[in-house]
């Protein structure tokens, strides 16, 4: 079929609206109308990289409808909607076995090399290759994914919202509820209030936490940081943020604390203001040639945890439809994460925004595709 899509020609250069060629769904793979897709950082930083393979379709946060399924496909079928899950499981090593699916790493040969998970692609322009994006290549009207990228949500659930939940929104929900294991009425720090933290501050909130202190740099960031559920806020540019947590904790510190920020130094500070026997759970991707250093003196005494998380140990499955229902019951915010709604043509506006220091990062650009 032909469809319109935004295509990444290089490394850096704006996206190009171009015609382009979807094949058929093969086996255990699925045929998504999207409806929307929201633009994230991380498509900047694959625009940016020189280890993409181009041209190619970027896009990884999406939502839309089902049009079409390829042989074995059971859990979705056409006109469910669905949001996407850019990372696939395969339900059989050792790590999905034993429930972590988050750490299955089945999907990211084939992510790296730019194709879906049998090696191959569905998009080609002219005859020639055009490489995914994340198994899902969400800026395009039409998609062709792994079936285990499909989550199916409520009809009523509407889709700019839903667009959201696969990456960020999953992401600091499950920081809170999942990795860190937020207790009711237990004090956490979230620390990078952007579009991942903001929802590990909703995901304590769900979670029954008694105090929630976001820190950051941005007043702005951390005024909007009330809206989700922060109770106290740390300007760590202003502020001693361990002393303040302290301060905050009858001088005991926080119960947990999440790091979404990708800043060692951040890290350090968090695990400072955790109090003994509590729990740093650090979601940022951190620079290869960075190091934490933490005091060595007393480590043992203090029974604290520092934890790695990704994808917030996410089990797709399992918390996107819990997502959808909290939404849908009023309990969780997601109509203030759509920034603003755009058109595909529109694009590189989204991209051109990030570039913006004054820019709101604590959401995003939602674009929207008009039903066929």
């Amino acid at each position: 079929m032909k469809m319109k899509a935004a295509v990444m020609t290089g490394v850096g250069q704006p996206l190009a609206i171009q015609e382009v060629t979807l094949d058929a769904p093969k086996a255990n793979e699925v045929l998504v109308r999207v409806a929307a897709t929201g633009v994230c950082h991380s498509d900047l930083n694959a625009l940016d990289d020189e280890t993409t393979p181009f041209p190619t379709i970027l896009g990884h946060e999406g939502a839309g409808v089902v049009e079409a399924v390829g042989p074995n496909v059971t859990k979705v079928k056409p006109g469910d909607k669905v949001a996407l899950s850019w990372v696939p499981y395969c339900g059989t090593c050792e790590f999905c076995v034993t429930g972590a699916v988050h750490l299955c790493e089945s999907a990211f040969g084939p992510m790296f090399e730019g194709t879906l998970l049998d090696g191959t692609t569905r998009l080609s322009k002219d005859g020639e290759k055009i490489y995914h994006n994340s198994l899902l290549s969400t800026f395009a009207e039409y998609t062709v994914v792994p079936e285990m990228s499909c989550v199916k949500l409520p009809d009523e659930m509407p889709l700019a919202q839903a667009s959201l939940i696969g990456c960020g929104v999953a992401t600091g929900y499950g920081a809170a509820v999942h990795a860190a294991g937020v207790t009711p009425g237990s004090t956490v720090a979230v620390f990078g209030i952007g579009g991942v933290g903001v929802n590990a501050i909703q995901g304590a909130r769900i979670a029954g936490a008694s105090k929630i202190i976001a820190c950051d740099m941005k007043p702005a960031n951390l005024e909007i940081a009330k809206k989700f559920g922060a109770t106290h806020t740390i300007n760590v540019g202003e502020e001693n943020a361990e002393e303040r947590l302290k301060e905050l904790t009858d001088g005991f510190g926080v119960h947990f604390a999440i790091d979404c920020t990708g800043n060692t130094n951040a890290t350090q500070s968090a695990w400072k203001g955790t109090r003994k026997g509590g729990t740093v759970v650090v979601i940022g991707a951190f620079h290869p040639a960075k190091e934490i250093t933490l005091p060595a003196g007393g480590f043992h005494r203090v029974g604290k945890v520092l934890k790695g998380s990704f994808y917030g140990n996410t089990q797709p499955f399992r918390d996107f439809p819990a997502i959808a229902k909290l939404y849908l019951d009023g309990k969780f915010n997601l109509d203030d994460l759509v920034l603003g709604r755009i058109q595909l043509d529109e694009i590189n506006k989204a991209f051109d925004s990030f570039h913006d220091a004054c820019c709101i990062n604590v959401g995003r650009t939602v674009i929207e595709f008009p039903e066929k």
